[in-house]
């Protein structure tokens, strides 16, 4: 089958980038030697999506430790990538069905965590934070394949007469932003004042998402010029450079009393300490994008003394999350699935390659002119 590969190891890590398009083995279901296949699906991916995680490992800044780990330890020489995907099941394992009720020609997402079930963290039901997680496409084999193997315990059933195929396959990075904006339970959006650092992908979904659960106001932080555009059109009040962000200028645009919540997205260190620093009394700053780099809280007292709180958000939660996430985008009248077709999806105008017409360079210059690109598989 035709599938992109990772086809890397400590030798070459730092001196490649990108993917290949090869023809691997098809994934099959042997209970004799993987007695786990009798829980597992094998899946035709229709459309698969493209993310912040596959565009770090497309140039080598992200992943590198756990990727070559498990490679090393699974024995093979290349990582399907890919985790973000809508399919049709064409095989399941002799338990599958039983305990799932899935049955031949569902049709599917899926959770890109691999949880294990039984170590501490899932025993109490965080299952996206699984101390012995694998991640689809990174350690282990992904959705950029005419073919994929899923366990069925991280199936999600779609409908695709109520989410449309393109849109049904980026459900997975919807719930990132969907988990942001609601980081725990009682999380409530109405009439507060919502800044979103980073106007990306996950950041263009918060806004549509804090837009539908009521916020009154929404400030984006972005440096990209065409990222403002869509931020605007996605339903951002007003979008700042972020050299214009600081306490007085945000407690100006919210009435005078900073941020309710601060979605930091970017991960950039400066948009972290931001973050905290615009942020009102009372106020949540939740943290999703990625950084090394050590968070300082300044002026640790007057954060303590204001009652602030951090979250940091990983993931979606298994499987509350992605129930929001059904609700939101099957819900036609609040405009959320139009919005991301048109405006984040550019309605497939460019935004959408065949597997089959992979070209690297081709590949390279849709992930810098695009939100978001999607494959088109089958």
């Amino acid at each position: 089958m035709k599938s992109l590969v990772l086809s890397v190891d400590r030798n070459t890590w730092e001196s490649t980038t990108g993917y290949t398009l090869e023809s691997v083995a098809d994934p099959e279901l042997n209970e004799k030697t993987n007695p786990a296949d009798a829980e597992a699906a094998l899946i035709e991916p229709i459309y698969a999506g493209v993310c912040g995680t596959d565009k770090g490992i497309w140039y080598r800044k992200a992943f590198r430790d756990p990727i070559l780990k498990f490679l090393e330890k699974d024995g093979v020489g290349y990582r399907i990538a890919g985790h973000e995907m809508v399919g049709r099941i064409t095989a399941l394992g002799s338990k599958a069905e039983a305990r799932s009720s899935y049955k031949i020609g569902d049709i599917v997402s899926a959770e890109s965590h691999l949880y294990c079930g039984i170590c501490n963290a899932c025993l109490v039901g965080n299952f996206h934070v699984c101390e012995n997680e694998r991640i689809i496409g990174v350690t282990a084999d992904g959705v950029f394949a005419e073919r994929t193997k899923l366990p069925v315990n991280v199936l999600w059933p779609t409908d695709i007469e109520k989410i449309c195929p393109e849109i049904a396959a980026i459900q997975e990075p919807f719930g990132n932003a969907v988990h942001a904006c609601i980081p725990f339970d009682g999380s409530d959006l109405r009439g507060c004042s919502v800044v979103v650092f980073g106007c990306g992908t996950i950041g263009l979904f918060s806004i549509l998402i804090a837009q539908e659960l009521g916020a009154r106001q929404i400030i984006g932080v972005e440096p990209n010029p065409k990222n403002q555009k869509l931020a605007k059109a996605c339903g951002a009040d007003i979008v700042l450079e972020p050299s214009e962000v600081n306490p007085k200028t945000i407690q100006s645009l919210t009435g005078g009393t900073g941020a309710d919540y601060c979605l930091e997205m970017s991960g950039h260190p400066i948009s972290l300490q931001n973050a905290i620093k615009v942020s009102g009394n009372g106020s949540h700053i939740v943290l999703f994008g990625l950084s090394t780099s050590d968070l300082v809280v300044p002026n640790f007292q007057s954060f303590i003394l204001q009652g602030k709180s951090i979250h940091a958000v990983i993931g979606r939660k298994i499987f509350t999350t992605w129930k929001r996430v059904k609700k939101l985008l099957e819900d036609k009248s609040n405009g959320i699935q139009e919005k991301i077709w048109k405006v984040i999806l550019e309605e497939g105008k460019g935004s959408i390659v065949n597997l089959k017409d992979f070209r690297a360079d081709d590949w390279e210059d849709r992930m810098q002119r695009y939100a978001k690109i999607l494959v088109k598989i089958s």
